[in-house]
């Protein structure tokens, strides 16, 4: 295959560290019961963890008893949530493409930024700020984010008309989060869209099942080491040392590796 952003240089590397097969560790996942429809349940999860990433204060139990036992809460509290459940719900029932990502931060978005911001790209520089208020990421720069994103889905493309192994399909989906979070094309919501990407990737290639594989949760377990492993690869979006994102791209494979 020819990338344009993508690379498979880890792949190797990626392969030597995992031990066991996703797909067996999937299948025991789905003979679990849940109190509710499997794949909404799922959904939830992914919806909660990932909203809690951004500092949502939003809990799981809570967004059951929302979502599933028609509990009244105060809108502030779910909305947002909600909003990432019905892009969680968008992917089930649309192909992963550029303009349907885009639709699909629109949705999380709505009650995230104004109407003009929703599903459309920045047009000013973008600083991801630490708890300690220091620049800790430059992203791609403004000028450069369509033509990136542009390179980003034909590799998209070219995966989703290849056959790949099932290892392949983990490394590549980790990979596209974390290419999509370092150009950061949004003015919000960028970590919930790359989030929701892999997710997307996962299911396309697996089939609707990968709604359980819970890696938004896993993230937020391990918030710590996720930041941590996307702050390896430098400070600034065209210096970028992708050599050093092994330690992220097995983030998800590992947590299946652990169950």
């Amino acid at each position: 295959m020819v990338f344009r952003i993508l690379f498979d240089n880890l792949l190797d590397d990626f392969l030597n560290a995992v031990k066991s097969s996703p797909i067996d560790q999937l299948e025991k996942i789905k003979k679990v019961e849940v109190p509710a429809d499997y794949f909404q349940f799922y959904k939830s999860v992914s919806s909660v963890y990932s909203s809690k990433i951004e500092g949502e204060e939003i809990d799981f139990d809570s967004f059951f008893k929302h979502r599933f036992l028609h509990v009244e809460f105060q809108p502030d509290l779910t909305r947002k949530t909600d909003d990432l459940f019905a892009a969680y719900d968008f992917i089930d029932q649309h192909s992963l493409s550029l303009e349907n990502v885009n639709k699909a931060h629109a949705i999380l978005t709505a009650n995230l930024l104004p109407l003009s911001q929703q599903g459309g790209y920045r047009n000013n520089p973008m600083y991801v700020i630490n708890s300690a208020d220091r620049i800790e990421y430059i992203a791609a720069d403004a000028a450069m984010v369509e033509e990136e994103l542009e390179k980003l889905f034909h590799d998209v493309n070219l995966l989703l008309n290849t056959q790949l192994s099932i290892h392949e399909v983990f490394y590549y989906a980790s990979l596209l989060h974390l290419v999509f979070v370092k150009i950061h094309p949004y003015q919000d919501g960028n970590g919930r869209t790359a989030r929701l990407l892999e997710k997307w990737f996962l299911i396309e290639k697996i089939g609707k099942e990968a709604s359980a594989i819970q890696s938004e949760k896993n993230y937020f377990i391990h918030l710590e080491d996720y930041y941590k492993n996307i702050k390896k690869l430098g400070l600034e979006y065209d210096q970028l040392n992708y050599n050093a994102g092994l330690d992220f791209l097995l983030m998800t494979i590992h947590w299946l590796d652990q169950q």
